[in-house]
Parts: structure tokens; sequence; C-alpha cells
């Protein structure tokens, strides 16, 4: 009578290589892949303009709005104190010719919808050019 142990199965050498994980790793790629390459592709093709960042004259016939952090507007150094009076004050520069440049000055901590109200007034009163005025960032 023989005695086998059960060291015989153990000793076979496996040379079978596990490519579930291979396969996982593709086809996560592949899934990445086909949701980036479209957003590339499919752009419209624009030439976008060049900033030339030249700097604004203020002349005595332009007019600056101001915003204050608080959403205080002011026109000039006067306080505006409604969208009525601003925009009944836009429509006057507007019939003038050459319409003056309207500035606008917001404070860096002013609400955007102070700003975005001047500049819909602007809009309302028909005035043709509106500037942002900022400040030149300081080099390192």
């Amino acid at each position: 009578m023989a005695i086998t142990t059960g060291n015989d199965s153990e000793d076979e050498v496996v040379s079978a290589i596990n490519t579930t994980p291979l396969v996982d790793v593709m086809l996560v790629l592949l899934i990445i892949f086909l949701i980036t390459i479209p957003v590339a592709t499919h752009t419209v093709k624009v030439k976008l303009p060049v900033d030339r960042n030249q700097p604004t004259q203020t002349k005595n016939g332009n007019v600056v709005l101001a915003v204050t952090t608080d959403g205080q507007a002011y026109w000039n150094t006067t306080p505006l104190h409604s969208h009525q009076e601003l925009v009944a004050r836009l429509m006057n520069v507007a019939r003038q010719q050459p319409q003056p440049q309207i500035q606008i000055r917001g404070d860096a901590k002013a609400k955007y919808q102070a700003v975005g109200q001047l500049v819909a007034a602007c809009q309302e009163a028909g005035i043709q050019h509106v500037d942002f005025i900022t400040e030149q960032p300081k080099g390192p």
C-alpha cells in the first residue's frame, strides 16, 4: 500500500497569470479617455484677443462710478441714493456726442451685485463704452 502526502498537489507550478487587475485598470483608463477627448476636440475655433494692458487716461469729461465695500455707489465723489438717479444721470451723459467714458472703480471687497448693478444701469441708459479701473499687480 502506498502512502501519499498532501504535498503532491502543492508541488505543481501554476503558470497562469491573473489578468483581472490589468483589465480593470485598462477599462478605467479607457473610460477616462472617452470622457476627456470629446471635450478637447469639440471646441469652436476662435482667435482670442490679446491683452494690450494700456493705462486708461482719466480726462475731465469722463465719469467715474465708484462702489465701496458696503455697496454705496458714487458719481465721481457724489453719493448716489437710488437706481433711478443713476440711470437719469447716465441718460444725460449718453446724449452727449461723443459720449464720455464711464469708468467703474469697484472696491476689491465689494459684492459683485453692486458692480453688476452699475453695469446694468449703463446698459439701460445706452452707454457705449464702460471701463473697469484696476490696480496693476505688485511684483514679487
